[in-house]
């Protein structure tokens, strides 16, 4: 089993390099089964529960990180030699108000990558989706992130396997947003402990490892854009309030026994179970928001409308459509490409009108994050 100080270098780095960039991109992702609440007594960022998600295909972060090594002997404008180094681009333009985040994801990172002290870095963001669109940009920044790190150390390092590669990336990434994790390599992304999925881990994501029923490729995920404002309860609080919750415990073991009946699900394409999984996952999650201490409630009235409307279509046309929700009041519906047309056609005649601005975004299934530059 693969631990933590199995991602600290145990050797000096074997090259030596001044200067370079990298260029990545990550995806963003959706978790048909949930991760909510986390094990602070085990480490930063570990899951209370196991969680799996589909990786997505055209909402992502794109990274460059330009490096160049420091004279760490004087103090350059201003900098501290002992300090981090950086400047921080979004889409071109200085963003002050992310760099606190960097810097709190760096001092997490360094002993596990001991040169990030040594160069200066210059790292260019952008989305390929509107920024405040509510899309959860932290996973797929944090993953595009922490893919241009490692490319400098397997610069520095070259004889590093392609698997320990991407075992670290997503260790890595997890150490900035938890989920970032399940945004670094596959289509279907396995994150935290289950007994019964090869290679799961507390400490990075992996690709599902078993049979997926060919219904699953291209799946679809159109994304409602209910309500585009700041949350009023971040996640990182929720996360926490998840401590001491009266159903906390039993939440915890319903995701296992949710991610067990999934295995099955993906092999035989049963889409009737699956959808009953992912709608009971997405308005758990939602429950145990209602019932913390202090509660609160994230879904919007136009959530629920939503809801409702896909309920009643697909009864009424026996069409596989479900929705998903991530900690926010956005909906993602779902659904097998081959019903693609027939639910693009409700969406835009019933379900628009309930969304920001008539705002919606169509993703589907994609394959994780990409090397643009090097």
């Amino acid at each position: 089993m693969t631990a933590t100080n199995d991602f600290i270098p145990t050797t000096p780095y074997t090259h030596h390099i001044e200067k370079g960039i990298f260029q990545w991109s990550a995806p963003s992702n959706i978790a048909l089964v949930k991760y909510w609440g986390k094990r602070d007594d085990l480490g930063h960022q570990i899951p209370a529960n196991p969680s799996i998600s589909f990786t997505l295909n055209n909402c992502k972060t794109i990274t460059s990180v330009a490096f160049e090594k420091r004279d760490l002997s004087t103090s350059i404008n201003g900098t501290n030699p002992s300090d981090y180094s950086f400047d921080l681009l979004f889409e071109g333009q200085p963003k002050e108000d992310f760099k606190p985040k960097i810097q709190k994801f760096l001092e997490r990172i360094t002993p596990f990558m001991p040169f990030l002290k040594d160069y200066h870095f210059t790292i260019n963001t952008e989305n390929t989706f509107p920024h405040s669109s509510g899309i959860a940009s932290s996973a797929s920044g944090m993953a595009a992130l922490a893919m241009n790190f490692m490319s400098i150390e397997k610069a520095l390092i070259p004889e590093m396997t392609e698997e320990y590669f991407y075992q670290k990336a997503s260790f890595l990434a997890r150490l900035g947003s938890g989920s970032a994790c399940r945004s670094v390599k596959g289509n279907l992304v396995v994150w935290g402990n289950q007994e019964n999925i090869e290679g799961s881990s507390n400490l990075f994501g992996v690709p599902f490892s078993g049979k997926v029923h060919s219904v699953f490729e291209n799946y679809q995920d159109t994304i409602l854009l209910v309500d585009k404002g700041e949350k009023q309860v971040s996640s990182t609080v929720g996360h926490d309030l998840m401590h001491n919750h009266p159903f906390a415990e039993r939440r915890f073991e319903q995701a296992h026994e949710n991610i067990d009946q999934l295995i099955p699900i993906f092999e035989n394409g049963d889409l009737e179970a699956f959808i009953k999984i992912v709608e009971s996952e997405a308005l758990t999650l939602h429950a145990m928001m209602m019932t913390s201490m202090p509660y609160f409630i994230l879904m919007k009235p136009n959530t629920l409308q939503i809801i409702n409307a896909i309920w009643k279509y697909r009864n009424e046309n026996k069409i596989p459509v479900c929705f998903t929700l991530d900690a926010g009041a956005n909906v993602h519906v779902l659904y097998p490409e081959n019903v693609k047309e027939s639910v693009l056609q409700f969406i835009q005649s019933e379900l628009v009108g309930y969304c920001q601005n008539g705002q919606y975004l169509c993703d589907e299934i994609g394959f994780g994050s990409q090397l643009i530059k090097q």
